[in-house]
């Protein structure tokens, strides 16, 4: 069936969708039976005034009919056929598809179209890796060192009557910076590569060494805690960190007495602070790290940069660079000491929603010094997928963000 004889096959598919006979619908548009019938099995050619009429009964554009507009539908769909997993797509049927299902057809070529534009983005946020303080480390040792050689070079190549003692010391010191060059490099290349005994197990940095420890443990970090799976210094450190402050939560709120006033208070965690005479952001800690809690948490410092992040399925703080603006733990940032209570929509396809409690912590030194504000954070609870009330579209950083209109935007999206 070549494509420019679709046009009846998708008289057919509307009609029959909606229930009209064909001695109805020719009736209607002023042909005969027999006619619509050849029409609709693409044994006629239908245009003009004739094709003009049936879309008119059908309720449709003419557009929406003509065989022509399948053509590139069919050739996006030749081109998607042609990726890999499409080797069992039944080309030899693809008229057929196209003549029944337009509708979905262009679905699946938009889909198709949107996995390509997200593979553009990902090859563009590799590009800027340069926001990870590991590699912009290692970059900078290389550079270093290579700018160290080239002076040092330089001098032995124009200075020809310099003494055996100075020029002793410059081939030294050119000796010296070629190792540091070479192990620079190494380390790089070792990072990028994944491999080598200067990156983290997998290549990774201690960021992400540190993530991977804690998905591990599900965040389970009051206990006895375990660092062998850590090999970066840094990410020991930051780890120690972390079970100290979760022990001291788990000191401060008792397991037994905190599961019954968590169901008491329907985890109110400014309730549960009054109740347990303790600080609010102790008890979003307590109630993020409680074990099988499906609840994410975010916490600031004075400046805004995020010092804790645990991420919840749908909503993945970034590691570097600014977040949302729009995040209520800025605003909380803004009111210290008062209590915000919102939900969120997660800009992008699944539209995430969430119901978040945002707090401020301040100190209160009295007189004229007015308030020290410290940190803020937010704890996020998944709501279900459809909720009747609204939410303020929030998203991870502007770089990845979808919303173009938005008026809290720094720069433009990757995501076009």
């Amino acid at each position: 069936m070549p494509l420019n004889e679709l046009t009846g096959s998708r008289l057919r598919e509307r009609r029959i969708a909606l229930g009209l006979r064909q001695a109805e619908l020719a009736a209607a548009a002023g042909i005969s039976a027999s006619y619509l019938n050849l029409i609709e099995h693409n044994r006629r050619r239908v245009a003009g005034d004739v094709l003009l009429r049936l879309a008119g009964v059908l309720g449709v554009e003419v557009a929406a009919l003509e065989a022509g507009s399948a053509a590139g539908l069919a050739e996006g769909l030749r081109a998607a056929a042609g990726e890999p997993g499409g080797e069992a797509v039944e080309l030899d049927r693809l008229e057929e598809y196209l003549g029944r299902f337009p509708g979905w057809a262009g679905l699946t070529l938009g889909l198709q179209a949107r996995v390509a534009q997200l593979e553009r983005a990902v090859a563009a946020l590799n590009d800027r890796i340069a926001h990870d303080p590991q590699l912009e480390q290692a970059l900078h040792e290389v550079l270093s060192a290579v700018s160290s050689v080239r002076s040092t070079a330089g001098i032995l190549a124009q200075t020809e009557d310099l003494d055996a003692e100075w020029r002793a010391r410059f081939h030294a010191n050119l000796y010296a910076d070629s190792e540091r060059l070479a192990q620079g490099a190494g380390s790089l290349v070792a990072y990028l590569e994944g491999t080598g005994e200067a990156a983290a197990p997998g290549g990774t940095s201690p960021e992400d060494e540190l993530d991977q420890w804690l998905a591990g443990r599900d965040w389970q970090l009051a206990g006895e805690a375990r660092f062998d799976g850590l090999s970066a210094p840094v990410a020991r450190e930051m780890a120690a960190r972390l079970v100290a402050q979760a022990e001291a939560d788990a000191a401060a709120l008792p397991e037994a007495d905190f599961a019954a006033a968590m169901q008491a208070q329907a985890g109110d965690p400014l309730r549960l602070a009054q109740q347990f005479g303790a600080p609010v952001l102790a008890v979003m800690r307590r109630i993020a790290l409680w074990p099988g809690a499906e609840a994410g948490l975010v916490i600031c410092d004075a400046a805004g940069a995020l010092i804790f992040r645990k991420p919840v399925a749908g909503f993945r703080p970034p590691r570097f660079g600014a977040a949302c603006a729009l995040w209520p733990v800025f605003a909380a940032l803004a009111r210290p000491g008062q209590p915000l209570a919102t939900s969120i929509e997660v800009a992008g396809r699944r539209g995430e929603r969430f119901a978040v409690r945002a707090w401020g912590e301040a100190r209160h030194p009295g007189g004229f010094e007015g308030v020290e504000v410290r940190q803020a954070a937010m704890l996020l609870t998944p709501l279900p997928p459809v909720a009747p009330a609204p939410a303020l579209r929030v998203g991870a950083s502007c770089r990845i963000c979808p919303e173009q209109a938005c008026p809290a935007r720094r720069e433009a999206s990757i995501l076009g």
